[in-house]
């Protein structure tokens, strides 16, 4: 048996498989979304076995771009969890055969409470079918088990349906980037949308500070102590200056007036500097996109400085 000739042909099955579905596409996805769109309650998805599993991707998805969506295993619903269906719900039951027993049965609750039903189905003349406000057709003329039994190409075609089902709905909604982060707070995509530069730059004593008048002394103990790597230079309360590790080893090559220089000598007049209300990934970006990569950039609020933020902290949050 050739391995890999055999698992591309299972690709190539559920692909063409795919295209038919995609090409029976009708009004009746224009239905559910409107459906949706215009209910005042949750997507309550429902479904057994292979189904059930496709529609706790579908609920997760669904819940994480804007539409308040919950999963509800059909067996389950027989047994007290037809509870959390409201009349303003809207209920979509997917079952490939559209006969499943679990599913059928929890029809006529779903229709006496007065949710809304959507089926997904590849069987549009079954009980649920029959039953429902809409349909989705699902249909496979074949799945990519060798034994044309086990639901793959099924099951792929209604994660797909569940797919293009919610990405309608995103377009509709105008749910942004920024939305989707405030539900992923805790993953790298969240961090990147929406930290701040000032929930990540140092502040207060953590930052070394110095007048244009300091000894070299001086600024070499403030960026010894302090381990930012910068010294940031302040007359009048207005940032001056920034001095780098990079400033003092440019210094350096002037080793016998080395100790005679001030702060103002030393320090780049000419920084880059960014406010703190900007996106942590538009710092990371100002500081890699220069033509020389800075690796300290200081926050300033009009001219005075609030704080320094690092390259390395940058990366660990949204790098």
């Amino acid at each position: 048996m050739d391995i890999i000739n055999y698992a591309k042909e299972v690709f190539d099955i559920e692909i063409g498989e795919l295209k038919k579905v995609r090409d029976r596409i009708s009004d009746q996805m224009e239905k559910a979304v409107n459906i949706i769109l215009a209910s005042k309650g949750k997507v309550v998805i429902t479904g057994i076995g292979k189904s059930g599993l496709i529609g706790k991707k579908m609920a997760a998805t669904f819940a994480s771009t804007g539409t308040h969506s919950v999963f509800m295993n059909s067996a389950e619903g027989l047994h007290g969890d037809l509870g959390m269906i409201h009349p303003e719900d809207v209920v979509i039951a997917i079952s490939n055969s559209g006969n499943s027993d679990e599913v059928l049965s929890i029809i006529p609750s779903i229709k006496k409470i007065g949710a809304k039903i959507i089926a997904m189905t590849g069987n549009p003349g079954s009980g649920l079918g029959q039953a429902a406000d809409c349909i989705l057709d699902i249909r496979v003329e074949r799945e990519a088990c060798p034994n044309n039994l086990a639901p793959t190409t099924s099951t792929t075609a209604t994660l797909v349906m569940g797919d293009a089902m919610a990405s309608v709905l995103i377009k509709l909604r105008d749910f942004k980037p920024e939305n989707f982060a405030v539900y992923h707070p805790g993953g790298s995509l969240g961090r990147r949308l929406l930290m701040k530069v000032e929930d990540v730059m140092h502040k207060g004593d953590e930052v070394a500070v110095c007048t244009s008048k300091a000894t070299v002394d001086e600024v070499l103990l403030k960026m010894t102590n302090k381990r930012l790597g910068a010294v940031c230079v302040v007359d009048n309360g207005k940032m001056s200056g920034i001095i780098t590790e990079g400033d003092i080893r440019r210094a350096l090559k002037e080793k016998n007036k080395f100790f005679d220089f001030y702060a103002g000598d030393l320090m780049t007049k000419e920084f880059t500097s960014i406010d703190k209300e900007k996106m942590a990934i538009d710092a990371l970006e100002l500081m890699e996109n220069r033509e020389s990569q800075i690796s300290v950039l200081p926050v300033i609020e009009g001219e005075e400085l609030v704080g320094l933020v690092r390259v390395h902290d940058l990366l660990k949050v949204v790098g």
